[in-house]
């Protein structure tokens, strides 16, 4: 049966047709195999993209705490300061006087 079938589309089909149509059918495979392997280089991409900006968000975090910690710390010695020069000024007012 399948071979009355493919005697029935060689006879409605010339050769010429058929290589035009194969060669056709070889092409969509190239371009089908073409677009999986950049879907798939499209996917590590965005994998990789992905990872760096969870990489940047937490070193963001980090920066954040840092900052947030030094500036504190700022403050601490600032206020430090402030009494080490009002105690300062005291010792030179009683020296003045």
């Amino acid at each position: 049966m399948a071979l009355n079938a493919v005697e029935q589309v060689t006879e409605q089909v010339p050769a010429d047709n058929f290589s035009v149509l194969e060669e056709k059918i070889y092409r969509t495979i190239d371009l089908y195999k073409a677009a999986r392997a950049a879907q798939a280089t499209a996917e590590r991409d965005a994998e990789r993209t992905r990872r760096l900006l969870e990489e940047r968000e937490q070193e963001l975090v980090a920066l954040r705490r840092e900052t947030v910690q030094l500036r504190k710390e700022r403050e601490e010695i600032r206020g430090r300061v402030e009494k080490l020069l009002v105690q300062i000024e005291a010792i030179a007012e009683e020296r003045a006087s």
